[in-house]
Parts: C-alpha cells; sequence; structure tokens
C-alpha cells in the first residue's frame, strides 16, 4: 500500500502484477525467517524472493518485459522479528511487547529485471510510549494490526503510540 502511494505521489507509472494462488497451491514465496537469521538480512531476502517470483509470474503469464519492484518490512525487538501475527491475541501480545519500547522497523525494496536484482534496506528506529491493555484491546479490535508486521501500521492509528522516530516515516 504505501509503496505504491509513494511510486504514485512521484508520478511513477506502473502496473500490478497480482499473485493468484490456486487452492492447495504452494506459496511460492515462504516468509518463514530462517534459523538465527537476522532481521535485517531476513527482510532483504523476502523482498528479493518476491521480487524473483514476480518475474517468473510475469514471464510464464508472457506479459511485456518490465522491471519488477517488490518490497517487505518486519519489526524487530531486541533481534527478534516480529512478523504479521496470526491472530488478535498474537498481535496483542506483540504491542505489549514493544509497549514502552524501542524497536526497529527494517523495509526491503528489491528491483528485478533480466539477470540483474538489486536490492536495499532501510531502518527506523521507533520507540513506543507505555500502551495500557485498555489502548491494545482497542487497537486489535479496529484490526489495523491484521496483516502487519509488528501487529501495527504506523499510517494508520498506530501514529499516536509513537514518541519517538529516528528514520524514515514512509
Amino acid at each position: 500500500g504505501e509503496l505504491l502511494e509513494g511510486l504514485a505521489r512521484i508520478d511513477v507509472r506502473f502496473h500490478l502484477l497480482l499473485f493468484r494462488a490456486r487452492p492447495g497451491q504452494d506459496v511460492e514465496v515462504d516468509e518463514t525467517p530462517l534459523a538465527g537469521e537476522a532481521a535485517e538480512g531476513y527482510v532483504e531476502r523476502v523482498a528479493r524472493a518476491k521480487a524473483e517470483s514476480g518475474w517468473r509470474r510475469m514471464m510464464q503469464r508472457n506479459l511485456p518485459r518490465a522491471p519488477v519492484l517488490s518490497a517487505d518490512t518486519t519489526v524487530s525487538v531486541d533481534g527478534t522479528i516480529l512478523g504479521k501475527p496470526d491472530s488478535r491475541e498474537e498481535a496483542a501480545t506483540m504491542l505489549g511487547l514493544l509497549s514502552g519500547r524501542e524497536h526497529d522497523v527494517l523495509t526491503a525494496v528489491a528491483l528485478k529485471h533480466d539477470d540483474w536484482l538489486e536490492s536495499v534496506v532501510s531502518r527506523s528506529e521507533v520507540r513506543f510510549k507505555k500502551l495500557s491493555t485498555a489502548e491494545i484491546a482497542d487497537y486489535v479490535e479496529r484490526g489495523e494490526s491484521d496483516d502487519k508486521a509488528g501487529a501495527y501500521a504506523i499510517q494508520g492509528r498506530a501514529a499516536r503510540f509513537i514518541v519517538e522516530l529516528r528514520g524514515s516515516y514512509s
């Protein structure tokens, strides 16, 4: 979402390459962290795998050749990767872990064209205020934590949780 909005703001023309998985089909990009994998390496690996997967799908569909851009974001606290929560209960646990603490938000962007693949990682340091149980429950109940790394989106209502940010907001 944010990547597409950013491209539109700077007048970059693009087409979305949708991944239409069929029932029973294996997921082409596994977002499970590898044992002992550092957050920065993880997020870059996933973004690169998404770009490679997008390129393969573009070729399989006989679409006109064009660069494929992908991105992935993860949250890391004390070296632990916080991916997308599997449930709202897990989302509440993640937000409780981030409450009153600093954590890293890492976004990797990858660009693939023919045999060329380039990627870069952006790191932002974010500190949350101390969150009450009620604030966490309210946020999770609204659904903003669904499908979000670290169970929050800085562009939404979670912005009010942030007391300090060093790095890129977007």
